[in-house]
């Protein structure tokens, strides 16, 4: 017999936490698994999690962080005291280029700002420690935690059965940059690695900085007087071909993974870390005491991918003419029964998460239609006008 649920979430990074928390407002039969044994390990676990403006000229992107940013950083005001440090961030141009591209956005800045040295301060800009929040989100969510799903079926009656052991009504997919589980050709993710180090220095500082990198706000004063911050994130994409080889992606404790994320890649990003660090602010006695990695998962064009997956086999079937590059309305694409995602939301997550969590569950639950971009039918609509060039 199976033990069944009437939603599994598959992945317990920042997005996946965020599902079970809303969730768990409307049902009690919720289980979150993840391949760690705890949650908040790979991309989530190596973000520096802080809450910052997208700075630029009106676009659709900047506007769904702008609502993001806004719902998350009252969310986590809400969640518990303390867990949202509202210190502010000092955004810093790299060089002049950047600086003559930020006075052109000024007119354009949703957020109260004001000149700050060489920068410009927002007082909205907030962190968060990634580890702490997840566990909040999921303190009353049953977990399964060291489980790996290798095998997902779909019974007769839409079902989805997990290692032939659990049964899921609806299964909602967190996975990030692993999307082995997902077989839809368009639905493409790729890996952009990162490196967070925490170190130990003489260094005081009470706010974040972000440069060519950010520098967080202390964190914690060590006995010797010393104190704890974060330099992130360093950006590296790999040439792995993920039909051959995905060991880093689907790793257990992605940190420990030395495949393509060498020990040498992890000293020289470290160095580079504190170098661009000291840049920013003068970095006295630094010692580095941890370093997380991970994946972060964007999509080709940074948007989110959020709600149902198109079934693109039996899309095409219905609809042959669809590769001759005809035309159909989003409301005849034919969709992965019971299979919900919240994915790419690249560097961003934890000012996205929450705010594309909510959306999902309220459109699971309550029907709400979703932003048309953020769901996959936009990724489907251009993979399909490619499929005789992909196909032979």
């Amino acid at each position: 017999m199976y033990k069944e649920y009437d939603y599994v979430i598959v992945g317990a990074g920042i997005a996946g936490c965020c599902v079970a928390y809303f969730l768990k407002q409307y049902s009690k039969s919720i289980l979150l698994i993840d391949k760690n044994e705890k949650s908040c390990l790979g991309a989530s676990g190596a973000a520096g999690a802080f809450l910052s403006p997208l700075l630029g000229k009106p676009n659709e992107f900047k506007d769904l962080v702008t609502t993001s940013l806004n719902f998350s950083t009252q969310f986590y005001k809400n969640l518990e005291e303390d867990v949202l440090n509202n210190c502010g961030v000092c955004r810093i141009p790299k060089n002049e280029e950047d600086k003559e591209k930020f006075e052109s956005y000024k007119p354009y800045i949703d957020f109260e700002y004001e000149k700050l040295n060489e920068g410009y301060f927002f007082k909205i800009g907030s962190q968060i420690t990634p580890n702490l929040v997840c566990k909040l989100l999921t303190k009353e969510c049953e977990k399964l935690m060291n489980y790996k799903v290798e095998d997902l079926q779909q019974d007769a009656k839409k079902s989805w059965i997990i290692n032939n052991e659990i049964k899921a009504k609806n299964l909602i997919l967190t996975t990030g940059a692993n999307t082995k589980l997902i077989e839809e050709k368009y639905f493409n993710i790729r890996a952009v690695w990162g490196q967070k180090i925490d170190i130990k220095t003489s260094t005081f500082n009470n706010i974040n900085y972000h440069k060519e990198c950010s520098v967080s706000l202390v964190t914690k004063t060590f006995d010797d007087g010393k104190y704890l911050l974060s330099l992130g994130a360093t950006h590296h994409r790999f040439n792995c071909d993920k039909e051959v080889c995905d060991y880093c992606i689907d790793s257990v404790n992605i940190n420990s993974c030395a495949k393509c994320y060498t020990n040498d890649i992890t000293s020289k990003d470290s160095q580079k870390l504190i170098n661009l660090g000291n840049d920013i602010i003068k970095l006295n006695d630094v010692e580095v005491v941890d370093i997380k990695i991970g994946a972060r998962a964007c999509s080709v064009d940074y948007f989110p991918m959020v709600g149902k997956l198109v079934d693109s086999k039996a899309t095409i079937e219905k609809y042959p003419h669809l590769v001759n590059g005809s035309f159909i309305t989003d409301d005849k694409l034919l969709m992965l029964e019971n299979l919900y995602i919240l994915n790419g939301v690249g560097g961003r997550g934890f000012v996205l998460s929450p705010y594309l969590a909510n959306e999902l569950v309220e459109s699971i639950i309550n029907n709400k239609k979703l932003d048309e971009n953020i769901i996959s039918n936009r990724l489907f609509k251009r993979w399909v006008k490619k499929y005789k060039l992909n196909n032979g």
